[in-house]
Parts: C-alpha cells; structure tokens; sequence
C-alpha cells in the first residue's frame, strides 16, 4: 500500500508469508534437487538415458541456483522489504531467480521437443541417444539465460525511500519517464518470449498426446477384445505417459502462466508512467489488487524447483524404479545399486530395437 511519504505500491501480507513459504521451498527443493543429481550421475554409468538426461541435469542445477539465493530473499521479506546486503548481493540473486525460472521454462521445452521428436521419430530416438544435440541445445539456453540476465548484473538494483528503507529490485517509481519505458520493454520482450515457448510446449504435447491415443487405439484393433497381458501393458504405458503430459503443461499452468499473464500489467501499475505509451489511469485499488496478485504469482514461480524434480524425475519409470532399488540398497549400506544400473541398462539394449511410440516415452 502507499505510505505517507512514498508512492511505493506494496503488499504487506508478503511479509508473513514469504519468509516461511520460501524456507519450505528452500529445503525441499535444496534436497529434492541434490538427489536428482545423484540419481543422475549413476544412471549416467548405466548409460541409460542420453538427451534427455542432459536437460533434467541443466534443469536441475538452474533450480539449485535459484535455491541457493533464497536465504537472501528470505532475511528480505523478514525485514519487511529491507534490503540489508549489498547492492551486488541484490543483483546477482535477483539474477539468479530471472536465470531460474527462464532456464526452467526452455529446458521444460526442450524436453516438450525431445519427447514430440520421439514421436515422430521413434527408430531414429531409439538408436541415438543424441547427447551432442542435448549438449548444443543446454549451452544455447544458458547463454541466451545469462546474456538476458546482464542487464539485472551490470545496473544498480537497490533503491533507497524518504524512511532509508532499501529496496530490492523495487522502488522503480521514482525513475524518469524514459527509464521507466526502457524497464517496461524489457518486460514485455520477456512476456513475448515466455508466450511463444507455451504455446510450443502446448502444440509439442498435444500432438503427443494424439499419437498416444491413435496408438492405443491402433493397438485395441490388433488385440480385438482379448484381455491377455500383452494387450493390456499399452494402456497402462499411455496412461503414465499421459500423466506425465499433463504435469509437463501443469508446471506451465502453475507456476509460470499466472506470473505472465498478470505481469505487463503490474508492470504499468508500479511504473507510473506519466505520459506518452505506457501511461494508465487505474485506480488505487486496483493498482493494489495488481500488487497483491503478483506477489502471489512469484511464490508460484518459487514452486518450480519442487515440482520439476517430481514431474520429470520422480515420475517416469526409469526413476522410479532406481529409487525404490536405492533405497533397499542404502538399508543395506551401498551407494549406487549397481544391480539396479545393470538392469537399467539391460532394459535400455532391449529398447535399442523398433519401440512403439508409447514404450518410447515411457522413458
């Protein structure tokens, strides 16, 4: 809300809410993201995922990263939005989180892209494991990440108010017009760039999704009305597969649409601009209104360290399978079950052959 002395738009509920949300986040994702790092250097030695294995590391350290900077932003929020660290601690975690959540987003595409390719290219997915490819395309999508992120790293991003309270990437208000539309631009690019990927990540799954169900269909003709395990198996394969399209476009829907759909109005909200494009007349409550959804938008994108790791580790088969083999292998007291590698890899020789669209991306 306004204070007597500023026009700094604020919503005091964060206060309460960040600090404990993102302490929750905090541990769970520094945990969550920590085993799937580990999982995935022992199925690196069974050699049993390529690409896509390559992207769910990236994905995973993008998400460490993020988590790493959240005790900052939690002494924040504690402080009621005084920033107490440097100005170079402000901008190298604010980077961190605008570096989290756009790698988020073009690695969960590029995974959206790896498994439509699987589709449509089943003989091809199956025979290479195409980790240069994976390699290329992560180091693009860091570089394009990070080159964004400059601008948050070079400029000053810590703006002091009329009671010495230091803010964080806040207080834009104060700036000239002109600044004002330059920050206002990039934030519109950005809402450009989130929109084109959504609806690729859309079209990806959808026609995923098609070639499911035109492949189950396919193979109900096949097996006519015979209930033997063999005409079973392909269904239960498309249901998990399915399901894990449907969490794909969920972590999309949930953590990262709310936050651009409200954005490039929030953004024209703070700013204030006085005149020329980018100018509104909104009232104060619904300035406030804008504000106070935005802040919830943010804890939503914070959510997508949690859920990357239960969307594309947890819940493919693969994971699942070396999860529950390390774990009687830890009360044992060995590290990583290499009788659960061996089977792995076994079972990835056997997918080496011809595999129907459903086995591929069970993954």
């Amino acid at each position: 809300m306004l204070t007597p002395d500023s026009d700094f738009l604020d919503s005091q509920f964060r206060y309460d809410l960040f600090p404990s949300a993102y302490g929750v986040i905090f541990i769970l994702g520094l945990l969550a993201n920590l085993y799937v790092l580990f999982i995935l250097r022992c199925l690196q030695e069974a050699r049993a995922m390529g690409e896509i294995r390559i992207y769910m590391t990236n994905l995973s350290i993008a998400d460490l990263l993020f988590v790493c900077a959240l005790p900052f932003w939690i002494g924040y929020y504690s402080r009621h939005g005084n920033w107490v660290y440097t100005d170079f601690m402000c901008r190298l975690t604010g980077s961190l989180f605008f570096i989290n959540t756009y790698c988020s987003v073009l690695f969960l595409g590029a995974i959206s892209v790896n498994r439509y390719w699987a589709v449509t290219r089943p003989l091809d997915t199956a025979s290479s494991d195409h980790r240069l490819r994976g390699i290329i395309i992560s180091v693009i999508i860091w570089v394009l990440t990070i080159s964004m992120a400059i601008p948050y790293l070079v400029s000053p991003a810590t703006n002091t108010d009329e009671n010495l309270v230091v803010r964080c990437f806040e207080g834009y208000q104060n700036q000239t017009d002109s600044e004002k539309k330059t920050v206002a631009a990039t934030h519109f690019a950005i809402i450009g760039l989130f929109f084109v990927v959504f609806a690729l990540v859309l079209v990806c799954n959808l026609l995923i999704a098609q070639a499911l169900l035109s492949s189950n269909a396919k193979s109900l003709q096949h097996t006519g009305s015979s209930r033997s395990t063999s005409s079973q198996r392909p269904r239960g394969v498309k249901r998990r597969a399915l399901q894990m399209l449907l969490a794909v476009v969920g972590v999309f829907v949930v953590c990262f649409l709310p936050h651009h759909v409200i954005q490039g109005a929030w953004t024209l909200a703070v700013l204030q601009i006085k005149q020329g494009w980018g100018h509104v007349d909104w009232s104060q409550g619904t300035r406030q209104a804008l504000n106070d959804a935005h802040q919830i938008t943010l804890l939503l994108m914070g959510l997508n360290c949690i859920l990357d790791p239960v969307v594309y580790c947890f819940a493919t088969k693969k994971f699942r399978r070396y999860i529950l083999g390390h774990v009687r292998r830890l009360r044992k007291g060995d590290g990583c079950s290499q009788t659960v590698m061996s089977q792995i890899s076994t079972e990835g020789r056997n997918q080496s052959q011809v595999l129907p669209v459903h086995q591929e991306l069970e993954m």
